[in-house]
C-alpha cells in the first residue's frame, strides 16, 4: 500500500513538469502582426496554431504595411510575422534593423516569385522561348484576342508595384508596339483568361506566387515560365540583379529562367529578445516551412469566395489534418529547444 501511494505522488509531482514541457510558452502573451495581402494568411494562421500548442497566448495580429511593420518590430512593439520577402524587403528596414530583428528559416525558399507565363500548348506549337518571340507575326496574332494587332497580356493594373516593372519590360525589348497590356481589374482580367484557356485559345499572363493563378494555370501543366529577352534590371532592382534569373523552377521555360523580376525567399521575421526569451517559438519558426503548391491551393479556396477569419481557421486545420507527422514533429522540436 505504502510502495502504490509513493508511486501516486510522485505521478502527481512529475504532472506539472510533464505539462510545462508540452507548453513551454504557457504565460507568454506573443503579439504577431501580418501582412495586408491576403496570400500571407494562410502562413500566418498556421504559425499561430503551432505556438498555441507549444502553450503561447497569441493575440490577433495586426494587419500592417511592410515599413511599418519593420519599425514596430525594431521598437519591441511587435514579435514577428511570417511574411518577410527577402532581398525584396531589404530598402524597406530601418537602419540598424538587423540589431533588434532576425530573419529565422524559410517559409518558402525562393517562393516570392514573379514573372509572365505562356500556354504550353502554344509555347510549344510557335516555339516561344522568351517575350522577344511576341514581336513574330504568327506569334502576335494567336495572341491577339480584340483585333488590334498585338498580343494581349493580363497585366498589372493602374497603381500596382509591377505596373512600373512590366512598363520598364516593354520599353527596354522594344515591345509597345507588340504586347497590348490589359490593366483591368486583376481578378476579373485572370478569371476572363482562365476561361478563355479553357476554351482552347491561347494564355499570356503575368502574375506572381503564391498566388490563386498558378493553381489554376499549373506550371508544367499549363503553362509554362517565360523568359525576358535579356536582364535589363530596373534602377530599384540593380542591387539584386543576381536575383532576376533563378534555377530549379517546376515548369520554367528554360533552366535556369530570366524572370526579369526578382525571386524572393519568404521568410519569418522575428524581435531579437522574444526569440532569447523562447527557444521554443524559435525552433519552430526554424522549422516552418510549406510546399508552394499547398499555398496556391488554399489561396484558391479564398478566391472562390473561402475568405473570412472562420475559413482560413479551417483550412489550417484540415492542412493539419493532412500532415500530422510533419506537424508533430515540428512541435516536438520545439518543446526540445526548451528544455
Amino acid at each position: 500500500m505504502k510502495r502504490i501511494l509513493f508511486v501516486l505522488l510522485m505521478l502527481a509531482l512529475s504532472m506539472p513538469a510533464l505539462a510545462d514541457q508540452q507548453e513551454p510558452g504557457k504565460g507568454v502573451k506573443v503579439k504577431p502582426a501580418r501582412a495586408t495581402w491576403n496570400t500571407g494568411y494562410f502562413q500566418e494562421a498556421l504559425v499561430s496554431a503551432g505556438l498555441k500548442e507549444l502553450g503561447y497566448n497569441v493575440m490577433k495580429p495586426k494587419e500592417l504595411q511592410n515599413p511599418l511593420f519593420y519599425q514596430s518590430l525594431a521598437l519591441g512593439d511587435l514579435d514577428y510575422w511570417t511574411n518577410g520577402w527577402f532581398p525584396v524587403h531589404d530598402g524597406q528596414l530601418p537602419k540598424n534593423f538587423y540589431e533588434k530583428g532576425e530573419k529565422v528559416g524559410y517559409v518558402v525558399k525562393a517562393g516570392g516569385l514573379q514573372g509572365y507565363l505562356v500556354s504550353k500548348r502554344d509555347v510549344e506549337k510557335y516555339n516561344i522561348q522568351s517575350l522577344e518571340d511576341f514581336k513574330r507575326p504568327e506569334v502576335k496574332e494567336a495572341f491577339d484576342a480584340n483585333g488590334d494587332g498585338k498580343a494581349d497580356l493580363t497585366a498589372c493594373p493602374a497603381g500596382w508595384g509591377c505596373e512600373g516593372t512590366i512598363a520598364h519590360h516593354m520599353d527596354a525589348y522594344d515591345l509597345e508596339d507588340d504586347i497590348n497590356l490589359i490593366k483591368a481589374s486583376y481578378s476579373a482580367s485572370m478569371a476572363d483568361a482562365l476561361a478563355r484557356y479553357q476554351s482552347g485559345q491561347p494564355a499570356f499572363f503575368y502574375t506572381w506566387a503564391p498566388n490563386w493563378t498558378i493553381f489554376k494555370f499549373k506550371p508544367g501543366e499549363d503553362v509554362v515560365w517565360m523568359n525576358v529577352p535579356e536582364i535589363k534590371p530596373t534602377e530599384a532592382q540593380e542591387p539584386m540583379v543576381d536575383r532576376l534569373t533563378v534555377s530549379g523552377i517546376d515548369g520554367a521555360v528554360s533552366d535556369p529562367v530570366k524572370l526579369g523580376f526578382v525571386v524572393a525567399d519568404i521568410q519569418i521575421v522575428a524581435n531579437k529578445e522574444f526569440l532569447a526569451a523562447n527557444p521554443a517559438a524559435k525552433e519552430f519558426f526554424k522549422v516552418f516551412t510549406l510546399p508552394l503548391g499547398d499555398i496556391n491551393e488554399q489561396n484558391t479556396k479564398m478566391q472562390e469566395g473561402e475568405k473570412s477569419q472562420k475559413d482560413i481557421n479551417r483550412h489550417v486545420k484540415e492542412w493539419i489534418a493532412k500532415n500530422q507527422e510533419k506537424w508533430d514533429g515540428w512541435l516536438a522540436a520545439a518543446r526540445k529547444a526548451a528544455m
